[in-house]
């Protein structure tokens, strides 16, 4: 029987060379990966020439190429730990199947990491960006700086299904004016522009997964709609009152126009009433105009 030298047992496998230079290569690759994706994102933001372009397309595809940036990172991390040992590694043997179930573990938890901060975390910063490119300044097609309508100045120029969209706070609308020229230009955002904070958890992840008319408005009384929320991370629910405004379309027409800004640092102004037979009811609205349009109706309806 032929004895096999000691070199000869320690001869270095042909496959983890090879498994080794994949390793490489395969993280190599990732890394560029995560950065083109990054780089192409915001090629294509730049590359968009309107305020609410930017905006639409940072609301719909910032969270998901980032979440492509992160997992290329949770491979490519994956791949590196694979390395580890690989000068003292020579043959296949348990370490090799350990380290491979330890690089699958860290990737992994890079992966999740990263996703869990977008989910939760990252709504936040991005809705002071989605800020940003909805209240920065517009112009209109003859070089004029547009103006930002207030609440009451805005009716004026929507039509009545738009004023009902916004009545019932699911659309919000911004008209900017050329007051030299008269141009207009009308954008449509959604009526939350992020997830609430959840007050269980904290986090911003409370949205509507219900609506219900409770009580239809008339010419004599406002209606009520009912919104049920529930967070997707802790699973809590709540629900909220809102007051349907009467007013008809024919009564904007006849507004006097005032100029109520639309505060760039309010996100919602939340009313919470108590009455005296121990009832409470929560209201939400999108700015102090309308929280205070609706005190004023509230009242008068009180002392009539």
């Amino acid at each position: 029987m032929a004895l096999i030298s000691p070199m000869e047992q320690q001869a270095p496998s042909i496959f983890l060379d090879y498994w080794h230079y994949a390793m490489i290569v395969g993280a190599s690759v990732m890394v560029v990966a995560a950065a083109a994706v990054y780089i192409i994102h915001n090629i294509r933001i730049s590359a968009i020439g309107t305020y609410k372009g930017k905006y639409d397309y940072i609301n719909t595809q910032e969270i998901k190429n980032y979440k492509r940036v992160f997992l290329c990172l949770g491979i490519a991390a994956m791949l590196v730990i694979n390395l580890y040992g690989m000068g003292k590694l020579t043959q296949i043997g348990v370490w090799f199947f350990v380290r491979l179930f330890i690089s699958i573990a860290g990737g992994t938890l890079v992966a999740y990491v990263a996703f869990l901060i977008l989910e939760y975390y990252y709504p936040t910063i991005l809705n002071r960006k989605l800020k940003k490119w909805r209240y920065t300044p517009r112009r209109g097609k003859s070089g004029n700086e547009l103006r930002l309508l207030g609440e009451e100045e805005e009716d004026v120029h929507l039509e009545e299904g738009m004023r009902a969209e916004e009545n019932v706070f699911s659309v919000d609308y911004d008209v900017w004016i050329d007051e030299k020229t008269g141009e207009l230009q009308i954008e449509k955002y959604p009526g939350h522009l992020q997830a609430l904070k959840c007050n269980s958890c904290g986090f911003y992840t409370m949205k509507v997964v219900r609506e219900e008319i409770i009580r239809p408005a008339t010419s004599d009384a406002p209606g009520e709609l009912i919104k049920h929320y529930q967070c997707y991370y802790c699973k809590s629910v709540r629900a909220t009152a809102f007051n349907i405004s009467t007013r008809q379309g024919d009564d904007y027409k006849n507004l006097q126009r005032v100029a109520i800004k639309k505060n760039k640092n309010i996100d919602m102004v939340r009313l919470e009433l108590h009455s005296s037979t121990g009832g409470k009811k929560f209201f939400e609205f999108q700015n102090i105009g309308q929280a205070q349009k609706f005190l004023d109706e509230y009242d008068s309806e009180k002392s009539a």
